[in-house]
């Protein structure tokens, strides 16, 4: 086996240039393949990061809105509360007033029905005390018979009413 140097420089030169060959032709394309799928995978988890920033942003958001609806809530409770309270408070001093002024009336009326019971009461004694003085005046002053027409005035009273 020799070995010639110009043998084996034109195989180095020769391989030189095939590696040149394939470097340029071969493992360009694959270079820029996988470049271009370096910058997509990039992308896919910039936008992944994007997605999960965005959908944090909207559940803070969310969670937010949830927390002024469940205060809104609280104070339209609380509200409606307070406004039952004073209607029923109204409806209780209403209530009361109405009761007051029945008494009122009812009492006003008693008194009025005392009034008339009490006069008419006066008009018939005033009635038999007439009457009795008539009867006494048409006879003569005798205890026996007196002592009867009081007796009989007594029965008379008791019959009209």
């Amino acid at each position: 086996m020799s070995f010639s140097i110009g043998n084996i420089l034109f195989q180095l030169i020769v391989f030189i240039l095939l590696m040149i060959f394939v470097a340029y032709v071969g493992v360009r394309p694959v270079v820029a393949i996988m470049e271009k799928r370096k910058k997509y995978i990039n992308n896919q988890i910039g936008g992944a990061e994007k997605n999960r920033q965005d959908a944090e942003a909207y559940l803070t958001e969310q969670k937010s809105e949830v927390e002024r609806i469940r205060n809104e809530a609280h104070g339209i409770l609380e509200q409606a509360k307070t406004q039952a309270n004073a209607e029923a408070k109204a409806v209780l001093e209403s209530a009361k007033k109405r009761a007051d002024l029945m008494v009122k009336d009812a009492q006003e009326e008693i008194g009025l029905e005392r009034e008339k019971a009490i006069s008419a009461i006066r008009d018939e004694v005033a009635d038999l005390s007439v009457l009795l003085a008539s009867k006494v005046l048409e006879k003569e002053i005798n205890p026996n018979n007196y002592s009867k027409e009081i007796d009989q005035l007594i029965k008379q009273v008791g019959n009209q009413r």
